[in-house]
């Protein structure tokens, strides 16, 4: 056991304070004690440790919540974020902890912060990162590193350039829009202003803030706290906007809405009644369009619905009018039905994205927000006429799911689960819904519908597994509410954070579709021509492993039973795990995502393979 004395200066040292040594373990007199003490400078601004001025920088760049695993050297980091206003959520491995911090930032619309030690601290805080990046999230990782006189020497989990490359970790690079090394507390100011013009410029950004341990305990002046930045958005010119309502109106368009385009909902809505123009949308912008429109024709890419490239083929509109979207592979797979006669007009926060998918197709590349663009543009095209659609008025919207019947005592058909969720989470609750990379989120995109934006979430860009199954936590936390995860069995067993849901209290819903192996890569074997032997993993109880950590289990084993755990689900005030036995036979709706790998040469069957309609 520690003496007091050793208490309270360990304690002291955490929290980088001066330290009055005790007098018995200094050998000093005790009439010491009574000495008057010495004079103490005043200063209008307190002196506090670097790290603890960081924390404070966070703080006033409006974060929150801080999500990350703890480790010898950010113990002061640790201490700073506890004695702080920011909540402090201390997770079990650092990627599920930047998985829940990115959803987080969605589901509030603030910034927030993960933190992560040294060597595979770090780098197990890499992944979640990317995909933070990848999503277009704003979340800053605060690590430590080896302080200089131990750099070179081989110490515990050594952070220096002598075991990790320098570039990647502490540069602007593929994986953090700034980050920075600290080697001085001087550099705080610098720090502070880069954090505050990131989380206020519009789009991502993600950063990593790095203080070596000697740095963490300097002592320097409290932060003033004053605000640092405002960003402006970037608007077209007024002859661009007229350019570009000359363009669309004088030619039947449609329109393509990403998830940048989540907070102009109301604008795309507006912009396709004017016009007459039909609209699709990227998996992650499901919802701003509601999906029950008529004018509303599905979802491309992963999961969707032939109904789009039905209406390119049949009504071939002159342009596409892209707002928010990379148009990558998991929306387009790259397919020339979708390029419209006379190309796109594509307009994205980021300069970099317009014609980057689609290189040999005219592009008209507008770099704007997109919910201003489209309040200027609205001015404009609502005083021209319209062209008329060519057949296009007539074409049928996308349809509607058609519930199936309820099966007897047999596994449980995925539509069938679709068709529970749509009925007791979506319209029963507000809750949010986030699906997992893999079939998940192919049936999740495929059936479940909704009216409004930013009630779903799906990683289809970076696509690492376990990105719901952790994320979850941090949507639920980040909403104040409930949150609910359609996740695989192999994504469950590979990270899922059911404990730190359950030592917060945090109202997480896990919907596991368990068919006893990775279904994406089974069905992508098969599809393939190759050999499968090795996917299937054996079938896990996750209804006893929840109870097993402390949450609520149940299992699902056939379809009547359905409604009653969803909504007892729903109903419970904790995290809850619903163990789904699902029939795996049933193909997901992933048929052009295979498609795509044969063309790009995945198959040893090329010739001879025939594709079957899901």
């Amino acid at each position: 056991m520690l003496k007091l004395a050793d208490k309270r200066q360990s304690r002291a040292a955490i929290r980088g304070l001066d330290i009055v040594p005790d007098p018995i373990e200094a050998d000093l007199p005790v009439e010491s004690l009574d000495a008057p003490e010495p004079e103490r400078r005043t200063e209008t601004r307190p002196e506090v440790s670097a790290v603890a001025a960081l924390v404070g920088i966070l703080e006033r760049a409006g974060i929150d919540e801080a999500f990350g695993v703890s480790g010898g050297a950010i113990a002061l980091l640790f201490d700073a974020f506890a004695e702080s206003r920011i909540a402090l959520r201390h997770f079990r491995h650092e990627s599920g902890a930047a998985f829940a911090a990115t959803e987080c930032h969605f589901a509030s619309g603030r910034p927030t912060a993960v933190f992560a030690t040294t060597g595979p601290g770090l780098l197990n805080a890499l992944t979640g990162m990317s995909a933070a990046r990848w999503d277009g999230a704003k979340v800053v990782l605060i690590s430590g590193s080896t302080s200089s006189p131990q750099r070179g020497r081989w110490a515990t989990q050594e952070t220096s350039s002598y075991t990790m490359p320098q570039d990647a970790l502490y540069g602007e690079s593929t994986i953090f829009d700034y980050a920075i090394r600290l080697e001085s507390t001087a550099e705080l100011p610098q720090v502070a202003r880069r954090l505050a013009q990131g989380f206020e410029r519009p789009g991502r950004f993600v950063a990593h803030v790095c203080m070596p341990m000697a740095i963490q305990s300097a002592r320097v002046d409290a932060p003033e706290a004053r605000r640092l930045f405002r960003a402006a958005c970037p608007t077209p010119t007024r002859d661009e906007l007229d350019e570009i309502a000359a363009l669309l109106a004088a030619e039947p368009f449609a329109i393509w809405a990403g998830f940048g385009a989540t907070g102009a909902a109301e604008q795309v809505r507006r912009l396709a009644e004017v016009s007459g123009a039909k609209v699709f949308c990227s998996p992650r912008a499901k919802g701003v369009m509601p999906e029950g429109h008529p004018q509303y024709l599905g979802v491309t890419g992963l999961g969707g619905h032939d109904t789009v490239t039905d209406y390119m083929l049949r009504v071939r509109p002159r342009r596409v009018l892209v707002l928010g979207s990379r148009l990558g592979e998991a929306t387009s797979f790259w397919n020339r039905d979708m390029v419209p006669a006379e190309g796109f007009v594509h307009v994205d926060i980021d300069p970099t994205v317009p014609g980057a998918a689609f290189p040999d197709v005219p592009t008209h590349a507008v770099h704007a927000e997109i919910r201003a663009f489209l309040d200027d543009l609205l001015t404009r095209f609502s005083a021209r006429p319209v062209v008329a659609r060519r057949g296009a008025d007539e074409f049928e919207p996308c349809p509607q799911p058609v519930p199936l019947p309820i099966r007897g005592r047999t596994p449980v058909r995925p539509r069938v689960l679709m068709s529970a969720v749509q009925r007791r989470v979506i319209r029963a609750t507000d809750a949010l819904v986030i699906a997992e990379c893999g079939n998940s989120f192919a049936w999740c995109n495929h059936y479940l519908r909704f009216d409004t934006p930013g009630r779903y979430r799906v990683s289809t860009l970076f696509g690492s597994m376990g990105h719901a199954a952790t994320g979850v936590v941090g949507a639920a936390i980040g909403r104040g509410g409930k949150a609910v995860a359609i996740t695989g069995d192999g994504s469950m067993l590979m990270n899922s954070e059911l404990s730190t849901a359950v030592q917060y209290g945090v109202p997480a819903v896990w919907v596991v579709l368990n068919d006893a192996g990775y279904g994406m890569c089974r069905d992508g074997h098969a599809a393939l021509g190759l050999s499968g032997d090795e996917i299937d993993i054996p079938r896990v109880d996750f209804a006893a492993l929840a109870r097993s950590v402390g949450a609520q289990g149940q299992r699902v084993t056939c379809e009547d039973e359905l409604d009653a755990a969803l909504d007892a689900a729903m109903a419970a005030d904790g995290p809850v795990v619903l163990d789904v036995q699902i029939d795996a036979s049933e193909p997901s709706p992933l048929l052009q995502r295979f498609e795509s790998l044969i063309q790009q040469g995945g198959s040893k069957h090329v010739a001879g393979w025939q594709k079957d309609e899901p």
